[in-house]
């Protein structure tokens, strides 16, 4: 398969993980349509690619509207939308017993809504072109739990459920799902928890086990260019050196 010419759209694209897909994507000559609410960071992704089809568009993944507008954008501009990634994700973590539940709504609303949000988006879309390949940043704790992260790992579990679902029903339309499921990588998904001291400890421990979000990004292109036939459904990336 050849990604030159694919037309890929990423939601969360200003930093990190998105960020990083979105260079490795325009290297290999992927029209892009790049959204996020932190306009001034695309612009600076943009910038890097003159000659590359890159178009950026403010959205806020909580606000299904925002999506429909990008979807919108790559239509009218492109004519198809070969893969959409919802990349968009936070990580405030506490114990339950903190009863923190101004942040489980925006955690649900972000890390689970976001994801629907873009699916609901793009799989008319895909529907009406037959095929089509939607990706999701998952976790690994999309796949064990651990204390004071019972509700970041249950938005987690959810996402790897509806994209396991994405899967079984549009299997029949050409439509692959994949989830990336990142460990400890160097994000700025650190600053995202409210509890400095643990915010502290988690960037020291994405800094020392090395996991960037390069070498996640290698993983989306991989998932992107199979052929067809091919649906990678699920990959777990960890740094070698962490336990869970």
């Amino acid at each position: 398969m050849n990604i030159k010419d694919k037309v890929v759209i990423i939601m969360g694209a200003s930093s990190g993980i998105g960020a990083a897909t979105a260079i490795k994507l325009a290297q290999k000559g992927a029209k892009l349509v790049l959204a996020a609410r932190r306009l001034e960071r695309l612009k600076q992704v943009k910038e890097q690619f003159p000659e590359v089809d890159i178009l950026i568009q403010r959205a806020d993944v909580q606000n299904f509207e925002d999506i429909q507008r990008v979807v919108k954008l790559a239509m009218n501009t492109f004519g198809k939308i070969d893969v959409m990634y919802n990349n968009a994700g936070i990580m405030p973590t506490a114990p339950l017993s903190e009863v923190r539940r101004d942040e489980w709504q925006h955690m649900l609303d972000v890390n689970v809504m976001g994801v629907l949000n873009g699916i609901a988006a793009v799989l008319p879309v895909m529907m009406e072109q037959k095929a089509g390949h939607i990706i999701a940043t998952d976790s690994v704790a999309g796949h064990v739990v651990y204390p004071d992260s019972a509700v970041y790992c249950g938005t987690k579990f959810a996402v790897r459920a509806i994209m396991e679902g994405l899967r079984q029903e549009q299997r029949g339309n050409n439509i692959k799902s994949t989830i990336i499921s990142p460990g400890a990588v160097q994000t700025e998904l650190y600053q995202t928890i409210n509890n400095k001291k643990v915010a502290k400890e988690l960037h020291a421990a994405q800094k020392e086990w090395g996991l960037t979000s390069e070498d996640i990004a290698e993983a989306v292109i991989y998932a992107i260019n199979t052929a067809d036939h091919v649906s990678v459904s699920e990959m777990i990336i960890r740094p070698t050196k962490q336990e869970i």
